[in-house]
């Protein structure tokens, strides 16, 4: 029986995610929006190259939910990007309206699809999207440190002028302003960073690493980062489907482990066929312990908005 990956929004995430997908042959694809037309030009439009990237994957472009029946995997972008100026709290409001439908709609149609969070603020988003999804909390999490993590290995990449492969990070928290950097967990071929980069130059990269997503919308002008967020979501969707047990920092409802509870926020986890199959305790320094603290405590301020 042929894979099915459901999409939920077709704008710059979403259409790019479906495009990494069919292109890499890992399953065949619903592109799900509002805009029923937009999502089924985009479709169309990813098919025609179909020919010439050299994959036999399927993808409709629709408005109608009862598509995504029998998806393995459904991915939410839906909602608003965020605007120069506005930071992803002032979201709340007009993307939990979006991320609550979207969610009794999957409840619906595919109650048994793994969910992977996309919509900011990220942490927030996947914790509504769980209660109202009422599954197990392995079944939905969300796509939050794979994509800081990345940012920041390109920036140490960068500043040491090595190979990306060669750099391992942990980012941990948020997927916003209140993310933790780690660290004592980060490996240049293997060594710890904190003896090859100053400590000037490693602030420097934290706060750039913290900022990115800023950086990029102020850049942009119109809208959000798209091509990163699309590759983060890709890797968690490849450890689901292919089980392959990896430990991503995804953003994933604690019970207990790092003594806090009832909170989406971003943790190592292994990913597998069943979603998010274990939360991965890490040691963490004083500092950096607080720092997660202080970041678990904007999260539950923005999740009391809800």
């Amino acid at each position: 029986m042929a894979k099915k990956i459901s999409i939920i929004g077709a704008g710059a995430v979403g259409a790019t995610l479906a495009q990494r997908i069919i292109e890499a042959g890992i399953a065949d694809v619903v592109l799900v929006d509002i805009l029923k037309n937009v999502a089924a030009g985009k479709a169309i439009d990813l098919l025609d190259a179909s020919p010439v990237v050299g994959h036999e994957c399927g993808i409709i472009g629709t408005d109608d939910y009862a598509q995504v029946e029998g998806s393995d995997i459904v991915v939410i972008t839906a909602g608003l990007p965020r605007k120069p100026g506005m930071t992803r709290e002032e979201l709340i409001s007009k993307n939990a309206g979006i991320v609550k439908g979207v969610s009794e709609k999957i409840r619906k149609h595919s109650p048994s699809a793994i969910v992977i969070v996309v919509t900011n603020p990220l942490d927030v988003m996947t914790y509504l999207a769980l209660a109202t999804m009422g599954s197990g909390r392995n079944k939905v999490f969300g796509m939050a440190g794979v994509l800081d993590g990345a940012r920041m290995a390109y920036l140490i990449a960068d500043e040491l002028k090595v190979k990306r492969s060669a750099v391992e990070t942990v980012v941990l928290g948020s997927h916003g302003e209140t993310m933790v950097p780690v660290l004592s967990k980060t490996r240049v071929f293997g060594k710890p960073v904190m003896g090859l980069i100053p400590k000037d130059g490693l602030d420097k990269i934290v706060k750039r690493t913290c900022d990115r997503g800023a950086e990029i919308v102020s850049l942009l002008g119109t809208g959000s980062a798209f091509y990163s967020p699309s590759a983060a979501a890709l890797l968690m969707i490849k450890a689901v489907m292919y089980d392959t047990k990896a430990t991503l920092t995804v953003s994933a409802l604690l019970e207990g482990e790092y003594g806090l509870k009832d909170i989406c926020i971003g943790v190592p986890c292994v990913i597998g066929k069943s979603g998010m199959e274990k939360v991965v305790e890490i040691d963490l320094s004083k500092e950096e312990q607080d720092a997660f603290l202080r970041s678990a405590k904007a999260i539950q301020g923005s999740i009391n908005l809800l």
